[in-house]
């Protein structure tokens, strides 16, 4: 196999746009569904009556409408954010590398930053959450950076299977050394957080930090997305048709920082969203990344809200950490994906 051409497997497969947006609208509604469900269900018995006037009634004395507006809503929130940025950040790195197991969790970038949030504790254990991010950032682009460059100096040059395992050495590399931080400065239960993967402790003042940065690189992400759809059919022919493709790497590169950092930095590790969201997203509305990214950005929201709902519901009262959850579906999907690749290469 000359390269791994992650469109071009096949007939290519074109959707009536009427139907595209239905199922971006059947999305839309489904994650308002999914909203209501996870707001529901927790420790504390509410109803969908106090969900109701929690958002539309607000009663400062209320005891369920705190709960709600302080807890339950921003974690909804942080959950969508975050599995709306993976699942774009998994779409982008198909698309642009072509590779069908590119995946931030799978290719270093989410190891990256915690390994710098492990740091970022350890150096300065007071650092406000905006230093956190900023280190969150950081330690992605180097994540990424040590992944693609040490594939691109292989011989052979990148391939989807060389890019797994150049991700899971570098993941296993720096997920060592951010043990080896929390063990030498006592932060093992602090660093362990962010290895887990959860949205039990988000804050509202979370959500109001990142969310500025994964609106930034969401929209970033919509306005590439014709380029990717072009980069996506391979890079001769991108350039024949007049695409500057180092610009369009580099901007969709610093979009997947974007996401990706954000992410990292309210949950922790999440893996596997990006990885499965994008190919379910080509399998209902095609290859056109105007769509794909939109679409991914709704389920990938959907996925990590009902993720988050199984895992305070598999060992109630206590909670499952949603990474876990999210590993459990991943998993089985990435070694289908890596057998079949292995297959054609």
């Amino acid at each position: 196999m000359n390269s791994s051409k992650l469109e071009n497997r096949g007939p290519r497969r074109e959707r009536n746009p009427f139907l595209r947006l239905l199922i971006l609208l059947a999305g839309l509604g489904g994650l308002m569904i999914a909203v209501m469900i996870s707001i529901r269900f927790g420790a504390a018995d509410l109803t969908y009556r106090d969900v109701w006037e929690a958002l539309f009634d607000y009663d400062a004395e209320n005891s369920s409408h705190i709960i709600i507006r302080e807890l339950r809503l921003p974690r909804a929130l942080a959950a969508i954010c975050i599995g709306a940025a993976l699942a774009v950040s998994g779409a982008i790195m198909q698309g642009m590398t072509r590779n069908p197991l590119g995946d931030p969790s799978i290719l270093g970038v989410t190891s990256g930053a915690s390994f710098f949030i492990a740091i970022a504790l350890a150096a300065a254990p007071a650092v406000t959450y905006l230093g956190l991010m900023a280190y969150s950032l950081a330690g992605a682009g180097l994540g990424a950076a040590l992944v693609f460059g040490l594939t691109a100096l292989s011989r052979g040059g990148a391939t989807p299977v060389k890019l797994a395992l150049a991700g899971s050495a570098i993941t296993a590399l720096l997920s060592s050394l951010s043990t080896a931080i929390g063990l030498r400065f006592n932060i093992s239960k602090d660093i362990s957080y962010w290895f887990a993967g959860s949205v039990s402790s988000v804050q509202p003042q979370h959500v109001y930090f990142a969310l500025p940065f994964i609106a930034c690189g969401l929209l970033l992400s919509m306005l590439l997305s014709r380029s990717i759809s072009i980069l996506s059919l391979g890079e001769e022919t991108a350039k024949g048709l007049g695409q500057n493709i180092t610009l369009v790497k580099l901007a969709g590169t610093l979009a997947v920082l974007l996401l990706t950092g954000a992410a990292v930095s309210i949950a922790g590790v999440i893996g596997f969203i990006g990885l499965v969201i994008p190919h379910i997203t080509r399998f209902l509305v095609g290859v056109d990344y105007r769509w794909i990214i939109p679409c991914s950005a709704v389920l990938g929201g959907i996925l990590l809200l009902i993720s988050d709902i199984i895992g305070r519901m598999l060992n109630a009262p206590f909670e499952t950490p949603v990474g876990a959850v999210t590993a459990i579906i991943g998993v089985p999907f990435f070694l289908y994906l890596a057998r079949k690749e292995g297959r054609e290469l």
